[in-house]
């Protein structure tokens, strides 16, 4: 062999964008098509079915639900009777402050420690898209579950509450009534918000997966974080931190109901999240591109 086609052989080969691409469809098949993803969707699309079936029974004798019928439960319960959309806003108050964030800590938390306990993640390092590459995909895989949990909890909110109750003009949190269609409309603002809510979260679970080589560790401390967190978001005593914690402002959405919409939590909510995004995505970039990878 010549020196020049060593020197060809030896040359590092360059991350060609459609590389890029066939990383990010691996990364996203690989974490929609497992099983503990496909049962913690199965379990996200459940949660509006108990609530819906759970409020039909409450009301077959006419009773209100909810806080105005004079029980507990989620925002928005009491007006589900009276139309099926609002089982949406329902689902999404209910899950969000757990069920939402725990799925996504799982899946964030196992997203780089799941493939170093694996034993895979040195062979994909093999590849010529690299570390930053890599873990780009990871957490554009993330997000995209973040995107499609919300809506399967959406999507089987509306199917249910479509199913057992009346549905038709939404009246909003302001007193007006707006049409069926611009209430999908809504409903759809109010799923990408609170699936963008989560990507602060994300970023989080991503930098806690490239702290340790277990997965299971992994997951846990990101769940164990969101259930700290979470505790001292509901201590009055904390007030002064409380605008600083990532949940704060998770449930801002429902200023998407009012007529005219009511922006400023809204954007205090996404600016809260990028600054959690960038801070903890740098972070896991920093951590992962220096890491030592031996297993």
């Amino acid at each position: 062999m010549s020196q020049a086609e060593l020197t060809t052989a030896a040359a590092p080969r360059t991350p060609r964008p459609l590389w890029t691409l066939g990383i990010l469809r691996s990364e996203l098949t690989t974490t929609l098509r497992r099983w503990r993803t496909l049962a913690l969707l199965g379990v996200l699309a459940a949660v509006p079915v108990l609530i819906g079936i759970a409020v039909r029974i409450e009301t077959s004798d006419g009773s209100s639900a909810g806080p105005g019928g004079g029980g507990g439960g989620p925002a928005f319960l009491a007006q589900v009777t009276n139309n099926g959309l609002f089982l949406v806003f329902a689902a999404l108050s209910a899950t969000l402050p757990v069920f939402l964030p725990m799925a996504v800590g799982v899946v964030a938390g196992d997203s780089v420690a799941g493939e170093a306990s694996g034993g895979t993640l040195r062979y994909l390092l093999v590849a010529p898209a690299g570390r930053t590459r890599l873990l780009l995909a990871k957490y554009a895989s993330v997000l995209v579950f973040c995107l499609v949990a919300t809506l399967v909890v959406a999507a089987s909110a509306l199917a249910v509450g479509a199913l057992l109750f009346p549905v038709g003009e939404v009246t909003t949190i302001s007193g007006t009534r707006i049409g069926f269609g611009e209430g999908l409309v809504r409903a759809g603002l109010i799923a990408v918000a609170v699936a963008v809510s989560l990507t602060g979260f994300a970023a989080l679970g991503l930098f806690v997966s490239t702290l340790t080589n277990s997965g299971i560790a992994a997951m846990a401390a990101t769940v164990g974080v969101l259930i700290t967190v979470q505790i001292l978001d509901a201590m009055p005593q904390l007030d002064g931190i409380h605008p600083y914690l990532f949940p704060h402002y998770w449930m801002s959405f429902t200023d998407l109901l009012r007529d005219p919409v009511y922006w400023d939590e809204t954007a205090r909510n996404l600016g809260l999240q990028g600054a959690y995004a960038a801070v903890f995505g740098s972070a896991a970039w920093a951590r992962f591109t220096t890491k030592d990878i031996t297993v």
